[in-house]
């Protein structure tokens, strides 16, 4: 199961602005909400326990940043920069993250939930304890990643990319895997429903007639 935010109920709600955001920023034990974050560019920042609501983030650029114990309710992150990322106890509800890159990212305990997230990068990115539930997948890159209990259900992998990725142990019963890139040797071991089996047979040069 998937570990929920630690947070506290009761948080003071600041303001953030242009000069906050230097490299290996650091904001803990707030709130953030309805307004827009833009044209920002850091390395190495930080945040924990905090919760962002009604956030658009607009060209940001926070590679390599430390997300541990967040939650995003109703927040836009398309096409942000968090290439490098480590990401602890953190949800993604009902978000906007068409596009967002989180190449070579690691992710513990994270869950997606309702999210937008086509386009998306997760290319060498490395995922324990992850759910994506109920979400919009198309098109995304989960090119030569490591999955450890990670689950799609009720979510739209339609001609992402798995290329490379072991998905021996992963369910994806749940899930829309139609147009799914993905090689002979990574489907090995993954747990499909008769009628998936049959789309993917055609990776493997299966002629199914009747």
């Amino acid at each position: 199961m998937v570990a929920s935010p630690r947070i506290q109920k009761h948080l003071d709600r600041i303001e953030l602005t242009e000069q906050h955001f230097e490299s290996e920023f650091s904001f803990s034990t707030c709130e953030v909400s309805d307004c827009t974050i833009e044209r920002q560019t850091a390395e190495r920042g930080s945040f924990s326990e905090m919760l962002f609501k009604n956030v658009v983030f607009k060209d940001v650029c926070f590679r390599g940043i430390d997300l541990t114990d967040v939650r995003y309710e109703n927040c836009d992150l398309s096409n942000a920069d968090f290439n490098g990322a480590i990401i602890h106890r953190t949800q993604f509800v009902n978000c906007k993250i068409i596009g967002i890159n989180l190449t070579k990212a690691t992710l513990r305990n994270v869950a997606f939930i309702s999210c937008n997230g086509r386009y998306g990068c997760f290319r060498f990115s490395n995922m324990k304890l992850v759910v994506f539930e109920d979400s919009s997948l198309h098109s995304t890159d989960f090119v030569d990643i490591v999955l450890s209990q990670v689950g799609f259900d009720g979510s739209a992998l339609v001609q992402s990319q798995m290329s490379g990725t072991k998905l021996k142990g992963i369910d994806l019963r749940k899930a829309d895997i139609d147009g799914l890139g993905v090689r002979i040797e990574d489907i090995f071991g993954a747990i499909v429903t008769p009628v998936q089996f049959v789309s993917l047979a055609k990776i493997m040069g299966v002629v199914i007639k009747d």
